[in-house]
């Protein structure tokens, strides 16, 4: 795990801020009617216009069927994770995940956002509350003196007392000079287990959840993960560092 001094941590603010700008102008873009590859290509013109790189287009994990290909997520319903931009309308009552990372000056910020367009189901708005909540409480235990496992054991809480179940294949993670680093940040866990966190920590803290199930399935690209069952997903993310006081929330929307 890779520490950041706190001049560091100051040069990651504009990562950071690009990256909240970018989410935000597409949770207000994405409404019914908007097909997938428009909001791509906001956010496309969005990094091309600030001078910033993505960390997409060119990302190929072994997981992948092939290089991303575009700049951004975009999960429609039971998809929840990782979704490939395609030519597909948003319609009335879509649950939509969107999922951003992007390097400014060589330092990376990563953030996600989930919203309905049109009219919602009750159900999706509790599920989008259940993830934000947990995204919250995870974010509280990131404190220095606390361990990894406080942060797991923090948004593994809030799903079982909402009564959902937790994938552990997929969580948050280490953020600098590139997009995926260590630690890797389980959405549930034990509390006091794993290493003690430390001043200068910069990671991903992401919950997704599931209505009724923690098991997925992967599209043929590849890349799209969805619910096993059907059920809809929600995801919520902010790049957080870790300081001797309160934790900085680098992506922060307001």
């Amino acid at each position: 795990m890779e520490l950041r001094t706190p001049t560091q941590i100051e040069q990651m603010r504009p990562a950071g801020r690009f990256v909240a700008s970018v989410i935000k102008a597409l949770g207000e873009k994405a409404d019914v009617g908007v097909n997938l590859l428009e909001l791509d290509e906001l956010a496309h013109r969005m990094i091309k216009d600030a001078g910033a790189e993505s960390c997409y287009i060119d990302y190929h994990p072994s997981f992948g069927a092939s290089p991303f290909g575009k700049v951004l997520c975009t999960s429609v319903n039971d998809a929840v994770l990782h979704g490939l931009p395609h030519d597909y309308v948003l319609q009335d009552g879509d649950l939509l995940s969107v999922d951003f990372a992007a390097s400014v000056d060589n330092w990376v910020a990563d953030s996600a956002l989930s919203v309905v367009v049109g009219k919602p189901r009750d159900e999706d708005l509790r599920l989008i509350e259940v993830t934000e909540k947990a995204l919250a409480a995870g974010i509280d235990a990131a404190r220095a003196g606390n361990r990894l496992g406080d942060i797991s054991f923090a948004i593994g809480s809030v799903a079982h007392e909402a009564e959902l179940k937790v994938n552990l294949q997929f969580g948050g993670h280490g953020v600098g000079r590139t997009m995926h680093g260590e630690p890797h940040v389980a959405n549930d866990g034990r509390a006091g287990r794993g290493p003690k966190l430390r001043p200068g920590l910069v990671i991903a803290i992401e919950p997704w959840f599931l209505h009724t199930t923690d098991e997925i399935v992967f599209d043929p690209d590849g890349w799209t993960i969805r619910s096993a069952d059907g059920s809809r997903g929600a995801h919520a993310e902010h790049t957080v560092a870790i300081t001797d006081g309160d934790p900085i929330i680098l992506t922060a929307r307001d």
